[in-house]
């Protein structure tokens, strides 16, 4: 074709370019008054918009930001960092959810100041709540993660009368991005990164953050054609290319690879190729994140400073930076790391708004050793978790009217955790330190008990546990509540232990509970007589109580009409005997009785609450959906007093638990005793093995609670680890944790039962039946008191306390004047 444009060209192709370029210039000349500026204009909107939009999709991320502060594990797997930045590639989303909204990142944090090393990680908005947090439990099993809102790392505004000085830089890969930083270490590559800041002065603080987000497509491409160049010799910039292409072969890496088919090859050369080639590739393998690391340090000083003072604190400041950037040398090999300046006035802002555009690629080895939790143990100022964050096993109850609350599982989502009643009946055991949040699980499982119409007993030594149900138990169970508090001046109910169907038995317990609470000072003499005396009481017409006991072994009269009623032939002879003897000896054998009964008695509590005649608590009705609060604080009372008191309730109780043997069982209620402190209140006539096993087929829950296991005798020990299946550990102490750590391991250590913060307790539960796994949770806190509601509550359970005036004995026959004797008329 003649006449086409290319048959020109070929023809005369001078000619052909100097047409072309004749038309151009009169399109230039006659159009590109209007083309220029509408080109110019084009480019300008494109550039606008793009940063417009890049500055949107910033906002986007940042919005709702929040930090995720870590506590390490005392043990730190160093593999654990590579499992956590692997995890997180998820947050990788599809091509066109980025080019729309932006690939979130994110920043791993190392903060610093004079006392303190802290680890925290900052999350953008857009990512979903909780995915951070149970990534880096996961990564790191037993690290704790508390969430807050972002805030600034380093302080931007300054106190009054004073300046920040800051020094901050940003550190970039020196070589191509296709060549590996190190990560083979054999110790915590950190160390140095840690120790930098040490001495840091009271005003100074901190930073060095780790920006990451996961990329693919484009970002990916891109460094794999610079790895390709990288292997092949060439530059891996593309203005690098250009240059080299004015001086072909002057690159050592070209000249080398030209000479490989040559004999003579440099030996170093030819493994240093060799090596870079398979590192490049090996880099290559798996997710990359594009990262970048900024750092900085601030002081103030004031505003009024010499020249000379701000010279120093910038100085000050520079030197600590360095000594941060320089840590980084630890991990050079095939590349490095190199400093960048970071101008002062642009640096916290930029670090406060942990913004990041392009950066730096490396694989998930590389930014393992980067961003991970230090490995040594005694990194100094670093606080760690106590104990590991465990998960309730399948199947624990949550919420209901039918389960006792223990509290918020702390692993994972917070969600409330239980215990059945049904499985409640296989006891409880709740050990732990004084403060650490015993009595408030009580208080919970107390309320959660009287709210559903179980019965309840609870026994109280210390009076806060009482105290606080008083507050908050709602007003309508008013009238169920037996109360019985020793600080209070009001007359409480009277609970007599002498009353009983059997006699023999009931004397029986009663003389066991003297004898276990005085056994330092208890013989068989004191034993004989406050039997036979008990035993002579039950055997009188009326109530029997324990004032009248003293006037039987010291008034003559009334023990004569006291004996004088007896049948038994046995118990005859022992008041025989005891009258035979002269009033020294007799005075001699019941000192030890009397002086324990006196100081029993004449506490003004005690004589109305069980020696004040009949009773007016029935524990048949308390357990069947009542209220018996019992308040006996051991500063009112006296320790023995008061544990002589709570054994007598805890008595009664499994009485009136034992007597349900004659209703059917599906007729019993669920009922809970509650006892804190129980080693002072279990000096009972019958083992405690023996009544742990019994009560549940009676449906009576035990909850004992106290501090240490040195507390409990050898064989109560033993029957409470036995039969109190369902175990919670408050912070215990290293001795009980390494004994108590066989009922929670393998999920829970006696590390971590040693290290159990304040409410945290690790739950050892029974689950329909069947020992299940151990897991830790955090206690609740108690609804807020409701004021006034303690007296309306007293007051309600004050009607249950019937006021006995002139009643010190209902004996009234044995209490009648005496007759003259004609024995004695003369």
């Amino acid at each position: 074709m003649p006449d086409s444009p290319i048959g020109e060209y070929l023809r005369d192709p001078s000619g052909a370019v100097h047409a072309v370029l004749s038309h151009v210039h009169t399109w230039v000349l006659v159009w590109g008054w209007i083309a220029g500026p509408a080109v110019i204009a084009t480019a300008a909107t494109l550039a606008w918009g793009r940063w417009w939009w890049h500055r949107r999709c910033r906002r986007r991320l940042t919005a709702d930001a929040r930090i995720v502060q870590i506590l390490p594990p005392p043990t730190v797997d160093a593999a654990g960092a590579a499992v956590l930045w692997a995890n997180l590639v998820g947050l990788l989303r599809p091509a066109w959810r980025r080019w729309l909204t932006g690939q979130p990142h994110l920043a791993f944090e190392y903060l610093f100041d004079r006392e303190t090393v802290r680890l925290q990680v900052w999350v953008p908005g857009q990512v979903p709540p909780g995915m951070i947090e149970r990534a880096i439990e996961s990564a790191w099993p037993g690290a704790h993660t508390r969430t807050t809102a972002a805030t600034a790392p380093l302080p931007t505004t300054p106190p009054p009368g004073q300046r920040i000085v800051t020094a901050a830089g940003e550190l970039r890969l020196a070589r191509s991005e296709a060549l590996p930083i190190r990560t083979d270490f054999p110790l915590d590559p950190v160390r140095p990164l840690l120790g930098a800041p040490v001495g840091m002065g009271p005003k100074e603080r901190a930073v060095v953050q780790v920006l990451a987000r996961p990329v693919t497509g484009h970002r990916v491409k891109k460094a794999r054609r610079a790895a390709r160049h990288a292997r092949a010799g060439r530059p891996t910039r593309l203005i690098s290319r250009l240059l080299d292409s004015l001086t072909p072969g002057l690159h050592p890496r070209a000249r080398a690879r030209t000479r490989q088919g040559a004999t003579a090859i440099d030996p170093q050369a030819s493994l240093e190729m060799a090596a870079e080639d398979r590192v490049i590739v090996a880099k290559q393998r798996g997710a990359p994140y594009e990262t970048r690391i900024r750092y900085a340090v601030t002081t103030t000083a004031p505003d009024h400073a010499s020249a000379d003072a701000q010279a120093k604190a910038r100085g000050q400041a520079r030197g600590r930076g360095h000594a941060i950037a320089s840590a980084f040398a630890t991990f050079t090999e095939h590349n490095y790391y190199r400093r960048t300046r970071l101008h002062a006035r642009h640096a916290l802002p930029r670090l406060a708004e942990r913004r990041l555009d392009d950066g730096d690629l490396l694989s998930i080895p590389e930014l393992a050793v980067l961003a991970h939790l230090p490995w040594d143990e005694t990194v100094a100022g670093l606080q760690r978790a106590g104990a590991r964050a465990v998960p309730p096993p399948p199947g624990v109850a949550t919420t209901g009217s039918a389960v006792r609350p223990i509290g918020l599982a702390d692993s994972g989502h917070p969600r409330p955790v239980g215990l059945r009643v049904p499985d409640a009946r296989h006891h409880l055991h709740i050990l732990g330190a004084t403060g650490s949040g015993k009595s408030e699980l009580m208080a919970q499982m107390i309320l959660a008990d009287a709210e559903a119409g179980r019965g309840v007993v609870a026994i109280d030594p210390k009076g806060d546990l009482v105290s606080d149900l008083l507050r908050r138990l709602p007003l309508e169970l008013g009238e169920k509540v037996v109360l019985f508090d020793a600080d209070s001046k009001a007359r409480p109910p009277v609970l007599n232990p002498l009353e009983g169907a059997d006699g023999p038995r009931t004397v029986d317990n009663l003389v066991s509970i003297f004898s276990r609470v005085y056994a330092a000072s208890w013989g068989p003499r004191t034993d004989d007589i406050l039997r036979a005396s008990l035993l002579t009481l039950r055997a009188q017409s009326g109530t029997p109580t324990l004032t009248d006991l003293p006037k039987l072994l010291s008034n003559p009269a009334f023990r004569q009409r006291a004996t004088a009623q007896l049948d038994d032939e046995i118990l005859k002879g022992f008041w025989t005997w005891y009258q035979n003897l002269s009033d020294p000896a007799r005075a001699q054998v019941t000192a030890p009785l009397m002086n324990k009964l006196r100081g029993f008695l004449l506490r003004p509590f005690v004589r109305q609450a069980l020696a004040d005649g009949a009773s007016t608590v029935d524990m048949n009705d308390t357990l069947n959906g009542g209220i018996c609060l019992v308040r006996i604080a051991q500063d009112a009372l006296g320790t023995e007093t008061a544990h002589l008191v709570g054994s007598i309730v805890v008595a009664r109780t499994w009485q009136a638990a034992t007597a349900r043997a004659r209703i059917p069982q599906a007729q019993r209620h669920d009922a809970s005793l509650y006892i804190d402190e129980a080693h002072n209140f279990l000096h009972l006539p019958y083992s405690l093995g023996d009544m742990l096993a019994e009560a549940r087929a009676y449906r009576l829950s035990m909850t004992l609670a106290h501090q240490y296991l040195r507390q409990l005798p050898k064989e109560l020990e033993e029957g409470i680890s036995t039969n109190a299946r369902t175990k919670i550990i408050f912070n215990a102490s290293p001795e009980d944790a390494r004994h108590l750590a066989r009922h929670t391991e393998p999920r829970l250590t006696a590390h971590d039962l040693a290290n159990l913060d304040v409410f945290h307790a690790a739950v050892r539960p029974v689950l329909h039946g069947a020992e299940a796994p151990a897991f830790t949770a955090v206690t609740e806190k108690l609804p807020p008191p409701i004021r006034g509601r303690a007296e309306q509550i007293r007051s309600a359970a004050s009607r249950n306390a019937r006021p006995r005036p002139n009643a010190m004995s209902p004996h009234k026959d044995l209490d009648a004047p005496l007759q003259a004797d004609p024995r004695r008329a003369t």
